[in-house]
């Protein structure tokens, strides 16, 4: 079974799309008192985290036993989940009192969308021929 890189595009859209917002209400986050250093720094790490799992359960799919699959999406739910919960309380730690609330809040919100985006992709994947 190919797997091209147009399974990725809703996750590089999201990317992209993440990021430009950011990029282009600096001036609005400045003034609620949002870091947007905060905002682009989990952006990449949602995106790389989806991109990692993404490539768990691709290979999963390749798998003879259909539950190989089933155990990748749970482990890869797991492993975001407690990837999200490391990095907020790693950041937590290192700022201290002072960290920034709704930048993590919206990072939160961010990861919303990149599952948005994985469940396209798996949708996109069960479609296929041999899925």
């Amino acid at each position: 079974m190919k797997f091209g890189l147009r399974y990725l595009l809703p996750l590089f859209f999201v990317f992209v799309t993440l990021n430009t917002l950011v990029l282009l209400n600096k001036q609005f986050e400045l003034k609620r008192g949002i870091d947007a250093d905060i905002l682009i720094i989990a952006n990449l790490f949602f995106f790389i985290l989806h991109l990692l799992v993404y490539l768990f359960q691709k290979n999963a799919l390749n798998h003879n036993n259909p539950n190989v699959f089933i155990r990748s999406v749970l482990g890869g739910m797991m492993f975001k989940m407690f990837m999200c919960a490391i990095a907020v309380l790693a950041y937590v730690t290192i700022i201290g009192p002072e960290y920034n609330k709704p930048a993590v809040f919206i990072s939160l919100l961010f990861y919303l969308f990149y599952l948005t985006a994985e469940v396209l992709m798996l949708l996109r994947l069960n479609r296929t021929k041999n899925a």
